[in-house]
């Protein structure tokens, strides 16, 4: 075991991630499984027995990764699904005796503060104030400042939770996107009367599984490349354009856009709302895609 190597896994609702680090800088290995552990949940209230399963044989992977690298100290956090579900503390109970450390469960304020450390930490302070979105399987965190985060909020709309509640023909009907684009503007109304800086943010850096994907079908990646998708600016006119194409096709043609995972095909449209919803709602040009996040923001709190 080295204790300069240090590992953070991230169980979120669609995606279970990992990161082990030595020291500040050097990735060892960043893996991403998408294990739906939030499917259900916003209508149960409870993690599905299949949906733990997934995620804990994912941790069983990550386990032997971590141990192949000889990780000293580990974070595993859980986010949104977790926080809404009623069974979490037996999900915690087998997670921790795959991994060895037991599952630290996140706040959306905590989350968003995470986020935001991971993201900027290579940014000129110059181009601050940042806005951070780390968009979700059923949450969605802004957090906002410059050398720091000043101010984080959490509002329950993300691409799986939009799917599951409202979007259920396929492809989407009008009326479907028009319902998940109005429950994200009252959600972003309460932004703008609880964290009213956002409105001056110079820059916005998006982050996790959405936002990367809309980079990596813009630019027709077949094979993920993250040199390609790391700080790749998104226009406005792009995000829009990524939408109408996904959104208006069936599931079974949207499988074949390139940089569309296979995971992600039945909800990246609910995803994509917010996303386009944001930059509506913020009137940005521009969305600076990021993919150090909160893993990132975990590493660097184990390195201290």
């Amino acid at each position: 075991m080295n204790r300069s190597v240090v590992a953070a896994i991230d169980c979120g609702t669609n995606s279970t991630r990992l990161l082990v680090s030595r020291g500040r800088g050097q990735t060892l290995d960043r893996l991403m499984t998408i294990t739906r552990l939030g499917e259900g949940v916003d209508r149960t209230g409870r993690l599905a027995a299949g949906a733990m399963n997934r995620t804990l044989d994912c941790l069983r992977r990550y386990r032997e990764v971590m141990d192949h690298h000889g990780a000293g100290e580990v974070r595993i956090t859980a986010t949104s699904a977790a926080r809404d579900a009623a069974n979490r503390d037996e999900f915690f109970d087998r997670a921790e005796a795959v991994v060895g450390v037991r599952p630290e469960l996140l706040s959306g304020r905590a989350e968003g503060e995470l986020s935001f450390r991971g993201a900027t930490a290579e940014f000129d302070l110059a181009m601050g104030p940042f806005l951070v979105v780390d968009l979700g399987g059923g949450s969605t965190e802004l957090s906002v400042g410059t050398t720091a985060c000043e101010s984080a909020l959490s509002i329950d709309v993300g691409c799986v939770r939009l799917t599951e509640k409202y979007l259920h023909s396929d492809p989407p009907l009008p009326e479907e996107l028009h319902a998940c684009l109005s429950v994200i503007g009252a959600h972003l109304d309460d932004v703008d009367r609880e964290m009213p800086a956002a409105r001056h943010a110079r820059t916005f850096i998006g982050l996790a599984g959405t936002i990367s994907t809309a980079a990596a079908v813009e630019q027709g990646l077949v094979v993920y490349d993250r040199d390609r998708i790391h700080h790749f600016e998104l226009t406005r006119a792009a995000a829009e354009d990524v939408f109408r194409t996904l959104a208006t096709e069936c599931r079974a043609d949207r499988a074949h856009n390139p940089g569309l995972e296979p995971g992600r095909v039945d909800v990246i449209v609910g995803g994509m709302t917010v996303l386009v919803k944001i930059m509506r709602h913020f009137d940005f040009d521009t969305c600076l895609v990021s993919e150090s996040d909160i893993l990132d923001g975990l590493v660097l709190s184990l390195l201290e």
